[in-house]
């Protein structure tokens, strides 16, 4: 009927159109279906959804009362039972949105106790180890894919801080861990090195100065692939991000500190030294020295005599109960040939600035030197010792101290920022300012102090890399040819009779 009317040839075109109609719209009710039923249907929602929304509008014709009606019926319950004080009182403390009136202490409260132990027992760290080197070395020979040298002259180091597990006493406390994490985090990602961040009390005996020895006995054995562990206190930051830590210089030693050998081992000062950072090695010999120092740390009348101890055989040691500090200067002075070889006290840059007299000479730094000197022209480390920015009381003026900790804070961040095109207003501001406009060619930017791209955080490829990389493309481009061999006759067939049947049309 139709060839009738409108022609042979036009019918056939025709048809063929409305053949073509037919498969497009199954093949799109099919997508539909398939979509559905694997990754659902968006706003749509599933059929047991859709029944659900439905009910709900016509019951609840308001949207505002489809969506709030069990709310407000819950509050109408509550309003009805406030004869009742006591859950009044429940219900007004669990429906409290002010940080303010809500008593954090109640919420943070620890349940159970610790346990007790005889105050006169010598304290120990664990278990004795004798064999650390040997069941270390061969750990590293099973597992090569985690070596202890990143580099030719680059140790695997893992940095390692820490607060208390409790929020701080004071109200900006936190706020000022927070920065300094973010100080450390910093400089890590830039130099290569991996970071632990710990709020456990591993040991109750060993609270306060002593809490970090737990802590590093048990990450040494943890990690064996780790080969120097670097600590640091909270309350010290980094302000030279680009000084790199000279590491061969250390590759004898075992126990790196800032300190003077003739203040520690002549003089017997407890200021002779500090341990707010310092670099561990891996190794039995610092099992042994964590085992010597530990003994001290135990509070109660052990931590009381040993400070009565310290106070007397230290020069200038006020009386107060025993610290790691001076415990550790006590060890080396009384035993210097047993330990003394492999420590290193160093003094040629600042693995700890005392902030006292660095912060008010940032300005001057900025001025006359530029960063990657780490001593007293531009401090590698500004340690804030007294400030306590967690604690009730402080040895400084509260002021001071967070006054100072944001101008360290500030002077150590612009040299991230810079990187970025931005700086802060001034070591005192919290805002930022530009630097330089933006360019649509990003990667021509020079990064002046070397930080984006150092090459202290590149990675050589060995031959062995290079053997296996050359491998797997090869395998791709067999891949490649197999495919062509297989699929380009299969393609050229197609493409042929695309064009016949395109001729025929034509004609």
């Amino acid at each position: 009927m139709i060839e009738k009317c409108i022609g042979t040839e036009r019918a056939r075109k025709v048809h063929r159109t409305l053949r073509q109609c037919n498969v497009t719209f199954f093949c799109l009710v099919l997508t539909l279906v398939v979509l559905r039923g694997t990754i659902g249907a968006g706003k749509f929602g599933t059929p047991q959804q859709d029944f659900i929304r439905l009910r709900n509008r016509l019951y609840f014709p308001s949207k505002k009362r489809g969506a709030d009606s069990h709310r407000v019926l819950e509050e109408g319950r509550r309003t009805t039972s406030s004869s009742d004080t006591s859950t009044t009182t429940t219900s007004d403390r669990d429906d409290n949105t002010n940080y303010n009136e809500f008593d954090v202490k109640a919420f943070m409260e620890d349940e159970g106790g610790d346990e007790e132990r005889d105050p006169y027992q010598r304290y120990s760290l664990g278990p004795r180890i004798s064999n650390w080197d040997e069941l270390r070395a061969k750990w590293l020979k099973q597992n090569p894919s985690f070596p202890n040298f990143i580099g030719d002259n680059k140790p695997r180091v893992l940095l390692v801080t820490g607060s208390s597990p409790k929020a701080c006493e004071n109200p900006v406390g936190d706020h000022y861990l927070l920065k300094s994490i973010k100080n450390k985090i910093d400089y890590c990602r830039v130099h290569g090195i991996e970071i632990f961040y710990n709020m456990a009390l591993l040991d109750a005996e060993m609270e306060g100065f002593w809490a970090k020895l737990p802590l590093i006995r048990k990450l040494l054995l943890s990690h064996p692939e780790v080969e120097l562990l670097w600590w640091m206190d909270s309350d010290a930051m980094f302000t030279d991000m680009v000084f790199e830590v000279p590491w061969k210089r250390y590759e004898d030693y075992n126990l790196i500190m800032h300190g003077w050998n003739k203040m520690v081992y002549d003089q017997k000062n407890w200021i002779g030294l500090n341990t707010g950072s310092f670099l561990l090695r891996n190794c039995q010999w610092s099992l042994d020295i964590l085992d010597a120092w530990a003994p001290m740390g135990p509070k109660g009348p052990i931590r009381d005599k040993a400070g009565k101890v310290l106070t007397k055989e230290l020069k200038d040691r006020p009386v107060f109960e025993a610290d790691d500090q001076s415990a550790m200067a006590y060890l080396l002075a009384t035993e210097r040939d047993k330990w003394g070889d492999k420590v290193y006290l160093e003094s040629e840059y600042y693995l700890h600035g005392y902030w006292e007299i660095l912060v008010d000479r940032y300005e001057e730094m900025v001025e006359k030197y530029r960063p990657g000197l780490g001593d007293s022209r531009w401090p590698l480390v500004t340690h804030f010792v007294g400030c306590k920015p967690c604690a009730k009381f402080s040895d400084y003026p509260v002021e001071r101290c967070l006054r100072q900790m944001d101008r360290a804070f500030n002077f150590g961040d612009n040299q991230i920022l810079r990187i970025y095109g931005f700086t802060h207003k001034s070591l005192t501001s919290r805002r930022v300012k530009r630097l330089r406009n933006e360019t649509r060619n990003p990667l021509k930017v020079k990064d002046e102090l070397g930080l984006l791209h150092p090459t202290f955080k590149a990675v050589k490829i060995y031959h062995g890399e290079a053997v296996k990389v050359a491998k797997c493309c090869g395998n791709c481009t067999m891949t490649l040819v197999l495919v062509m061999v297989y699929y380009c006759p299969f393609y050229m067939c197609l493409r042929q009779v695309q064009s016949k049947t395109r001729t025929m049309n034509t004609a």
